[in-house]
């Protein structure tokens, strides 16, 4: 299965990094920071939405409908004279509906991890989130995923990404709650913000880990 590991690290991802960067002004080294950091998030937020029936079958509705891959069809459109706001609004809503009214506080978050102001942090995520739909309509249809109970599997695969992805993925769900109460963002920005405390080797140790870094 292809994992988001394998996104990033092929020829697509690399024009996806380089893109994004384009877009904010910013450095590919950090921009790839970044998005190895981002794209699980994301991935993990999409992951706890589609863990109710009526979650996963409307991200599948999503899936089959507005973002069903093709925009990674031609990103040099995408990128070629900056995103057009119609991507970056849709961005926008996409981010509001998987991170609501916790948004900033992973933006702040990725932004102390990363040395890279939140404003840029917001664009990046904006960029990213389409794209990332269409990253799973694309999967989607390649592992004819056609029914909300196969969603959960299918996210879950995803963030794996290596030969270890069961216990890597348990490693994300554990972290990402922290004290069990569902609320996974607010144990998010608490550990990346710890980055310099005991918890050094939290989330970040595992994503940077997760991304061979």
């Amino acid at each position: 299965m292809s994992g988001l590991l394998d996104l990033l690290n092929s020829p697509m991802g690399k024009q996806i990094v380089s893109g994004v960067a384009g877009q904010t002004n910013q450095p590919e080294n950090k921009t790839a920071d970044v998005l190895s950091m981002a794209l699980p998030i994301l991935m993990g937020a999409m992951k706890r939405n589609a863990s109710t029936n009526d979650g996963a079958a409307g991200l599948l509705n999503a899936l089959n409908s507005k973002h069903d891959g093709s925009i990674l069809n031609d990103l040099g459109g995408l990128f070629g004279g900056g995103v057009n706001k119609e991507v970056l609004d849709d961005g926008a809503g996409i981010l509001g509906h998987i991170l609501g009214n916790r948004q900033p506080q992973v933006e702040n978050a990725l932004s102390r991890k990363s040395g890279m102001d939140a404003g840029s942090i917001a664009q990046i995520l904006k960029v990213a989130a389409p794209i990332l739909l269409g990253f799973l309509g694309k999967q989607t249809r390649q592992q004819q995923v056609s029914s909300p109970d196969a969603m959960s599997g299918l996210l879950g695969g995803l963030l794996g990404g290596g030969s270890n992805a069961n216990k890597q993925q348990s490693l994300i769900e554990s972290l990402l709650d922290s004290d069990g109460d569902g609320s996974y963002i607010d144990d998010l920005a608490g550990m990346v913000l710890q980055g310099g405390g005991r918890k050094k080797s939290g989330l970040g140790g595992l994503l940077g880990g997760l991304f061979g870094k």
